[in-house]
């Protein structure tokens, strides 16, 4: 990255010692998960906290003044798991590490982090485009943003291609040496940068599987697995790949490792652009001197791309089934299909395939509660629900908006036959009572409720400003009673297509006919409460 001493507001070169009230605060809000290197359990830790809270505090504080890491809390005890029922034991593949650090370990990250978050927040030094591991950020609030600019370019009559890149085991890749030179290049100097040193080097991990526990091995690459600073250095550590991106002009958004980059144009150019094929050159040759792998097909990886626009302008492309877009020499060809985030994605992005997926996975839970109902409580039936069916629903619910009425049906007709389980009624028995009993909105109001929500938090700073940027407060032309409501411009778009169903769109409309009181509100408590009741009574009529 190229950031330099004289652009930043500030540099971090000590780090502040931490209060006992600050320590016990952290400890107490922690799970209560204990690791087999912790000489105490976390919950024997909490019970005793006025006692040994002014112990622990020494402990982090004399790492935070002196910029040295204890080995003790350099060394992580590796679980080997499956990552799936019924996979072969044998196949070393089928496998998952699952890393556990000391408690105290996580506690002292924790003060760093928040200094260190501190730090880049001040010096506005993220990524705009990197959703992981941020405040007001989400695997949601990306797809809205990249969903709302292929919609909008295929409004335009634009082609996009969409590639989903994949690298390969990348947390566990990153070159210490050079993850120091990015902290030091954003302004991490001093005892600070000396801390980060040592908690980098001399790390050791064992594996421990039942009674068995292999021999300590050092760890010379990636950021600690399982630990709480290593999400936020691996974003620190790709900070350059927006700088690539951004000199190509290629659209990008990254969530952690997942980044997906996109470029539309017009039907009749060549595809792929030759700026897209550069950008993936840079990008790959980037990677490689940051010892960070740019998957291909070559290497069974899940490199993805996928072709995006209207459905006429899908049928008059050049892109034929066997074309495809070359990534380190190995060709990834187009799919039907492709999951961004948890969300299935196809070509018209009609989410048909998505919706599809939703209703398998969903109706085979409820199959499942409804054979334990006879021996379930109420309040434990809806737990199931809410943990197996309704989070289906849910996720990401804020990018099915505008989708026909006959394929957000498929999903309402799960949500009846979980409300029909928790309260035990008859398919013949009408929904809507049992809907009003149970205080849900429909399918169709919680797509809704969930984009004017998240107007509302991009109205009020509580948001990425990647979505805020997507919204523009309402001029009108001359001086009106509506200039002082807080409307929001509605972008022009073409009758019966893809573009209104854009954030940009579709959350304004929303947005303009909501009561004044509401759109007024002063908390988002308040509003959402609001908010519930205007939508339950507008799917009620009540």
């Amino acid at each position: 990255m190229s950031t330099t001493g004289p652009s930043l507001i500030s540099s971090l070169s000590i780090f502040t010692p931490a209060s006992e009230y600050t320590i016990s605060e952290l400890i107490r809000k922690a799970k209560t998960t204990t690791c087999q290197l912790d000489p105490l359990p976390t919950t024997l830790v909490k019970a005793c906290l006025p006692a040994i809270s002014p112990m622990i505090t020494d402990i982090i504080n004399s790492s935070l003044t002196s910029g040295i890491v204890p080995t003790s809390l350099k060394l992580a005890a590796i679980t080997p798991i499956l990552k799936k029922p019924g996979t072969d034991p044998a196949d070393l593949n089928h496998y998952r590490p699952i890393s556990n650090l000391p408690f105290i370990s996580k506690t002292l990250e924790r003060v760093v982090a928040a200094q260190l978050q501190s730090h880049l927040d001040t010096n506005n030094l993220h990524e705009p485009f990197q959703s992981g591991f941020r405040q007001k950020h989400s695997t949601e609030t990306a797809l809205v943003k990249i969903t709302n600019d292929l919609l909008r370019a295929a409004d335009s009559g634009l082609l996009t291609i969409l590639i989903l890149l994949d690298l390969s085991a990348a947390f566990d890749t990153i070159s210490h040496p050079l993850l120091l030179d990015r902290l030091a290049g954003i302004g991490i100097t001093g005892v600070a940068l000396s801390w980060f040193s040592s908690y980098l080097t001399d790390r050791q991990q064992f594996v421990k599987l039942g009674n068995h526990k292999s021999q300590e091995s050092a760890i010379s690459l990636g950021v600690p697995q399982g630990s709480v600073l290593g999400p936020l250095l691996f974003i620190i550590y790709l900070l350059p790949l927006g700088k690539i991106l951004r000199h190509h002009e290629v659209n990008f958004h990254c969530y952690a490792d997942d980044t997906q980059v996109y470029i539309s144009s017009k039907p009749t150019t060549a595809l792929p652009p030759t700026s897209l094929t550069t950008c993936l050159e840079d990008i790959r040759s980037w990677m490689n001197r940051n010892l960070l792998k740019l998957g291909s097909n070559g290497n069974g990886s899940k490199t993805e791309a996928l072709l995006i626009g209207s459905k006429s302008t899908l049928t008059n492309s050049h892109i034929t089934p066997a074309s495809n877009i070359i990534i380190d020499g190995f060709p990834i060809p187009f799919s039907a299909q492709v999951k961004s985030l948890g969300v299935i994605l196809d070509g018209s992005l009609s989410f048909a395939p998505h919706i599809k997926n939703i209703t398998r996975t969903a109706f085979f839970h409820l199959r499942n509660i409804s054979r334990l109902r006879s021996s379930l409580s109420q309040p434990s039936t809806e737990i199931l629900v809410h943990s197996f069916v309704t989070f289906r629903i849910d996720y990401c619910n804020a990018i099915l908006t505008g989708l026909p009425i006959k394929l957000l049906n498929r999903l309402q007709i799960i949500q009846n036959s979980a409300a029909r389980i928790i309260t035990r009624t008859n398919s013949s028995d009408h929904i809507i009572p049992i809907l009003t009993q149970l205080h849900w909105l429909p399918v169709r109001y919680r797509i809704d409720y969930k984009n004017i929500l998240l107007l509302y938090k991009a109205v009020h700073n509580l948001a990425p400003i990647y979505i805020s940027d997507l919204l523009q407060e309402y001029t009108p032309s001359r001086t009106l009673r509506s200039s002082s409501v807080g409307l929001l411009t509605v972008p022009s778009y073409r009758p019966k297509t893809m573009g209104a169903r854009a954030f940009s769109c579709s959350a304004p409309r929303l947005w303009n006919i909501l009561p004044l009181h509401i759109r007024q509100s002063d908390s988002i408590t308040t509003f959402k409460t609001q908010l519930k009741t205007h939508l339950f009574k507008l799917a009620f009529s009540l």
